[in-house]
């Protein structure tokens, strides 16, 4: 009975270990087989770029074969244009023996006297000279004018003349922040903000994280007096401009 009863023991755990080491080798079975599908993946994947990178090698042989192609053809037509070029200078050779020939008849036909020009015609030059000296002094006449009105114009528009930018900080508004902000725009005269649309106030605003600033401001009324030199206006419109509170 006790025999028995050790082969039954026995028989247990045999099978208990027998499903211990089974469910191990499942384990390792089924890593092997993922593995396995792992390795199939990659091998479709370096397949599938094998084939792509056949086909672009294939599409450059055949842009090769373009180039060469259209490059026989330049050279081809580049010695067939310099062949051309090369044959012309003979038939102008050709032609120069007929000009040497017609020259000496030229030079043996006897000369006509030239006709005797009547004195009278040197007369009408003085005329023409105090014409053109006229002339001068109305020119003269007519750029001082201008050159007072130059030297008249507003120092913003001399600015804008030689490419000079304006000082933007005289503007109630602009401190060095905003006017380094304007000059990454591309705005640098008075000028440009007397000219600014609905658009362009829109995309500065936008720019500076402004809203409706511009507009409380008057900075394009500011602009303007500034442009057109009108200091004395824009002192009396704007007396806080230029002092601590301007900005």
């Amino acid at each position: 009975m006790g025999t028995f009863l050790y082969v039954i023991l026995a028989f247990l755990v045999g099978v208990l270990v027998g499903w211990f080491l089974w469910g191990r080798l499942r384990g390792e079975l089924d890593s092997l087989r993922g593995d396995l599908d792992r390795t199939r993946s990659e091998r479709d994947r370096l397949r599938a770029d094998s084939d792509r990178l056949t086909g672009e090698l294939n599409a450059c042989g055949k842009t090769r074969s373009d180039l060469e192609r259209q490059l026989r053809d330049a050279q081809a037509s580049t010695g067939a244009g310099a062949a051309k070029a090369a044959g012309q200078p003979s038939a102008a050779l050709k032609s120069t023996p007929a000009a040497a020939k017609s020259a000496p008849a030229a030079k043996s036909a006897p000369a006509k006297p030239a006709p005797a020009k009547p004195a009278a015609a040197k007369a009408p030059a003085k005329p023409a000279a105090s014409k053109s000296a006229a002339t001068g002094s109305a020119t003269k006449s007519a750029a001082a004018p201008k050159a007072a009105a130059a030297k008249k114009a507003s120092p913003a528009a001399a600015n804008a003349a030689s490419g000079k930018p304006d000082n933007l900080r005289r503007l109630i508004g602009i401190g060095p922040v905003n006017e380094k902000l304007l000059k990454a725009q591309g705005v640098t005269s008075f000028a440009q903000i007397a000219a600014w649309t609905a658009a362009d106030i829109k995309r500065i605003e936008d720019v500076m994280n402004f809203d409706g600033r511009i507009a409380r401001e008057r900075w394009i009324e500011q602009a303007k007096l500034l442009a057109a030199g009108n200091e004395k206006e824009f002192a009396k419109q704007f007396p806080t401009a230029g002092t601590a509170s301007n900005t």
